[in-house]
C-alpha cells in the first residue's frame, strides 16, 4: 500500500480540513506530518463548525485511526484545550488518537520568545501567531528541543534545561514577561497527554502499510509557505511540501501514492510577506466578504487577490501533484469577470517560472474568462455546472496539465463535488 497526501498549494487556508473529513472514509488511517497549532482546519457538518489546530482532521469518521506524526511540534496546553472541546461535542479521542514520541513539544518558553523575537523585528516583522513555532523547530534543529516521549523519560531535568536557555536569552533581549499561568496550563496538559497512545510512530505507519491498510497524510499551512520553496522569509518553520510527509512520518519516498493539490478558486494570504496577485481594492474587498477570509485561529483578515497560475504550478512541479481540488467555487459566483495570473512581467521581461525573490516590482499578466454569474451553492453534480465554470476549470486544467477531481461549492462537507474527468 501507499501512502496518499493532501496538500495546500498556495499559502494556506485553502480548505484541507474539510477535504480530509471528506475523504476519510475511503481511508484507514489518517496523519499530520508538520506544523503546529497555528494551523487551524475548519470543518463544517450537521450545522455545527469545528476547528482543528493539532489534531488530524479524520477524527470526526467513525473509529478511524489519526496520528500525530513526528514532523509536528505540539503545545500540551493548546491540545488539551482542543481535545476537551471536541470530547465535549462527543468526540472522544482517547480510543482513536496516536501521538508520535519524536513530536517536539512547543514549551511555554517558546511562546514568549516568539513574542520576543517579532518585537525585536520591528517593521519587518514575519506575522508569526505568536504560537511559538519558529524557537520550537530552531531548538529542534539546534539539538535543544524536548519531545514527546521525553515525558516518560527525565522529563523535570529536561524540562528546566531548556527552560534556563530560554529564559537567559529572553534576559538578553530585556523582554519582560511573566511565565505563571502559561506554565501552569502548559503542565496540566503535559498530564493530560499521559493517556493517550503514545508511540514509535514510524514504525506503527509503515507496519500499517504492511498489513495493507489506507493512509492519508495531511498536511498544514501551503507550499508557498515552505521553508525551502517558499516566499522566504516569509514562511513557517517547516517543510509543507510532499517530500515532507516522508520525513515528517517516516515513510520512504517510494511509499508515496496519489498526491492531493488543493488551492482556492481565487488566493489569499495572512500576515506579512508578498502577494503579487493581491487586490487592494473593491474587489479584494468583495473576495474577503464573499469568502469569510479570516483566520480561524488568529480571527486575522488574510489579504486576497486572485488566482496565480505561476505560483499554482511551480506548487504542482514541487509536490509532484497527480489530482487538484478546487475549494471556494462559489465565493466568485456574482462576478462579471475572472481573472487568472498567467505569468509575471519582472522588469520589462514576461516570465512564467516561479522567480527566486518575489516583491513589489512584479506586475501580474491576466487571463479573463467570463463570470458563471450562477448561484452554485446548491448544485448536486457537475452536470449542474453553468458552461462559464466549465470553461473556467478547462482553462485552469490546461494550464497546469493536472485535472481537477473535486470542486468545493460551499463550507458544508455535503457541498462537495466529485468529477468523473479522464485520467
Amino acid at each position: 500500500m501507499k501512502v496518499d497526501v493532501l496538500l495546500g498549494l498556495q499559502w494556506g487556508d485553502e480548505g484541507k480540513g474539510k477535504v480530509v473529513d471528506v475523504l476519510t472514509p475511503d481511508y484507514d488511517v489518517v496523519t499530520r506530518f508538520q506544523g503546529g497549532p497555528n494551523a487551524g482546519h475548519t470543518l463544517e457538518f450537521n450545522g455545527e463548525k469545528y476547528i482543528l489546530r493539532s489534531i488530524p482532521s479524520g477524527i470526526f469518521q467513525g473509529g478511524k485511526v489519526n496520528i500525530i506524526g513526528n514532523g509536528v511540534v505540539l503545545d500540551p496546553a493548546l491540545f488539551k484545550q482542543e481535545a476537551e472541546a471536541l470530547a465535549a461535542s462527543g468526540h472522544d479521542l482517547t480510543k482513536t488518537l496516536r501521538i508520535s514520541k519524536k513530536a517536539h513539544l512547543i514549551l511555554p518558553t517558546h511562546r514568549i520568545l516568539d513574542a520576543a523575537y517579532e518585537a525585536s523585528k520591528g517593521a519587518g516583522k514575519i506575522g508569526t501567531t505568536g504560537k511559538g513555532i519558529g524557537p520550537t523547530y530552531t531548538d529542534k534543529v539546534s539539538r535543544n528541543g524536548v519531545r514527546v516521549g521525553d515525558i516518560l523519560h527525565n522529563f523535570d531535568e529536561k524540562y528546566a534545561a531548556a527552560k534556563a536557555k530560554h529564559e537567559q536569552i529572553l534576559r538578553s533581549l530585556n523582554y519582560e514577561y511573566d511565565l505563571t499561568e502559561l506554565e501552569k496550563a502548559w503542565l496540566e496538559g503535559i498530564e493530560y497527554l499521559k493517556q493517550f497512545e503514545l508511540i514509535d510512530s514510524e514504525h506503527v505507519i509503515n507496519n500499517y502499510l504492511k498489513e495493507g491498510k489506507t493512509i492519508l497524510a495531511e498536511g498544514a499551512q501551503g507550499t508557498m509557505l515552505d521553508i525551502d520553496f517558499g516566499s522566504y522569509p516569509f514562511v513557517t518553520s517547516s517543510n509543507t511540501i510532499c517530500a515532507g510527509a516522508c520525513t515528517g512520518l517516516g515513510v520512504a519516498p517510494n511509499r508515496i501514492g496519489e498526491v492531493y493539490g488543493i488551492f482556492k478558486a481565487y488566493c489569499t494570504r495572512v500576515g506579512s510577506g508578498p502577494f503579487p496577485t493581491e487586490l487592494k481594492d473593491e474587489t479584494g474587498d468583495k473576495i474577503c466578504e464573499l469568502g469569510h477570509e479570516f483566520g480561524s485561529v488568529t480571527g486575522r483578515r488574510r489579504r486576497c487577490g486572485w488566482v496565480d497560475l505561476v505560483a499554482l504550478k511551480y506548487a504542482i512541479m514541487i509536490d509532484g501533484v497527480t489530482k487538484l481540488i478546487m475549494m471556494k467555487s462559489d465565493v466568485l459566483d456574482t462576478f462579471d469577470t475572472i481573472k487568472a495570473c498567467v505569468a509575471y512581467k519582472i522588469g520589462g521581461e514576461e516570465v512564467t517560472e516561479f522567480p527566486y525573490e518575489i516583491d513589489d516590482n512584479i506586475e501580474p499578466i491576466y487571463a479573463e474568462l467570463p463570470g458563471w454569474k450562477t448561484d452554485m451553492t446548491k448544485m448536486q453534480s457537475e452536470d449542474e455546472f453553468p458552461e462559464e465554470f466549465n470553461a473556467y476549470l478547462t482553462f485552469l486544467e490546461e494550464e497546469l496539465g493536472v485535472p481537477i477531481k473535486i470542486v468545493s461549492v460551499g463550507p458544508d462537507r455535503e457541498q462537495t463535488i466529485i468529477r468523473y474527468t479522464e485520467e
